[in-house]
């Protein structure tokens, strides 16, 4: 009998050793199918949750709107006499009333066309370089217009023997429709155009009696890259050619609003003035009579900071230096006529003594004193 048992044993044994292999078997090929299972069951929760969530949300939005309801009539309840505001300022237990809301019945705090644009739109760019052969007095005026101007852009100097529609190509590849170009003739004389490319128009001009801000040295100083005040005289808006001229400079001279180099400040004038069939620069500044009053545009103060130059008007072409010529002054004499007429005065000896006989024959004339009619009745 025990060895029977011990045999049932054995067999009992054999069999749930077998069987335990079967389930581990079972086990390890439905591994996949619990994993898969227990995603599902994960997504299930969160479905339930966010659910959950949005049901609790509708309940608090319908217990906000019934506590604004019973604000609501508790305001237009009469007997208690009291406003909102006022009694939940004495619930605070402060003194003074809560101040009312600013009514905006016209809805202008969302009104577009009120705020400030804080974009560059005015795409302004101007170049502003210089030929071979200028001098250091030249290229010194150069540098004084670059600082006045924060919207320039520069080049190396060019190279007339490529002519002067090389100017409109090189605009175009720094992206500029304004160009300033001084171009110097023997090392002598300057010359400047103002100019809107690719179109025009186009202005000449010779520069006469130049001062640059380092030369002179000024008192004034103004804050490099501020936006200027563009000043013209009276016949800017008399005569066609200066209302052009003034168009061109607002243009080329003015800083655009929010231009990434420029600042928020108007600290200084750039004066253009109109005198004998020339136009007068000045540059200004703008400060103050008193700390106090900086704010009042009726106590303030100009002090000249420089550079100073006379520029008189040659011609004015339809493109961008080139085409046909729309207006030509009748009073310009180029350096080159007037070193002629000198020439013709300094060679003539002869003719320059019958002149200054005639001048002296006419000033001796002029010192006769007329005959006194009383003059024999008292002989």
């Amino acid at each position: 009998m025990p060895k029977r048992k011990l045999n049932s044993s054995k067999r009992k044994g054999g069999k749930r050793a077998k069987g335990a292999d079967d389930f581990s078997e079972d086990e390890a090929s439905s591994e996949g199918d619990l994993t898969a299972a227990a995603v599902a069951r994960s997504v299930d929760d969160e479905l339930n949750a966010s659910r959950q969530a949005m049901l609790e949300g509708d309940d608090d939005e319908e217990a906000l709107e019934q506590d604004d309801g019973d604000m609501d009539s508790g305001e237009n309840d009469g007997d208690e006499g009291e406003e909102g505001p006022e009694a939940k300022a004495r619930a605070d237990g402060s003194t003074e009333p809560a101040e009312p809301e600013k009514p905006d019945p016209y809805l202008m705090a969302d009104a577009e066309y009120i705020q400030k644009d804080t974009r560059w739109r005015n795409k302004q760019r101007t170049l502003v370089f210089t030929s071979r052969g200028v001098t250091s007095r030249f290229r010194y005026l150069c540098e004084d217009i670059r600082k006045l101007l924060p919207h320039h852009k520069t080049e190396p100097k060019f190279d007339k023997t490529i002519g002067y529609q090389g100017i409109n190509e090189v605009a175009e590849l720094k992206s500029c429709n304004n160009v300033v170009f001084f171009e110097a003739r023997k090392k002598t004389h300057l010359y400047m155009y103002v100019a809107r490319v690719p179109a025009g128009p186009t202005f000449k001009f010779q520069v006469h009696n130049i001062h640059t801000s380092g030369e002179i040295r000024l008192a004034g100083n103004c804050l490099l890259g501020s936006r200027p005040i563009l000043y013209f005289d009276k016949p800017f808006d008399e005569r066609p050619y200066l209302r052009l001229m003034k168009s061109l400079f607002t243009q080329v001279f003015g800083t655009p609003r929010n231009h990434p180099k420029s600042k928020p400040f108007h600290d200084h004038v750039m004066g253009f003035y109109f005198l004998d069939g020339k136009i007068w620069f000045r540059h200004y500044q703008i400060s103050p009579d008193t700390p106090e009053s900086e704010n009042d545009p009726e106590r303030q103060n100009l002090t000249e900071i420089g550079p100073r130059f006379v520029l008189e008007p040659i011609r004015i072409f339809g493109s961008g230096f080139g085409g046909q010529t729309l207006w030509k002054s009748g009073e310009y004499l180029s350096p080159t006529m007037m070193r002629v007429q000198q020439r013709k005065m300094a060679g003539s000896p002869f003719l320059q003594k019958k002149i200054a006989e005639e001048t002296r024959r006419e000033r001796k004339m002029k010192l006769v004193l007329p005959e006194d009619p009383t003059e024999e009745a008292f002989m």
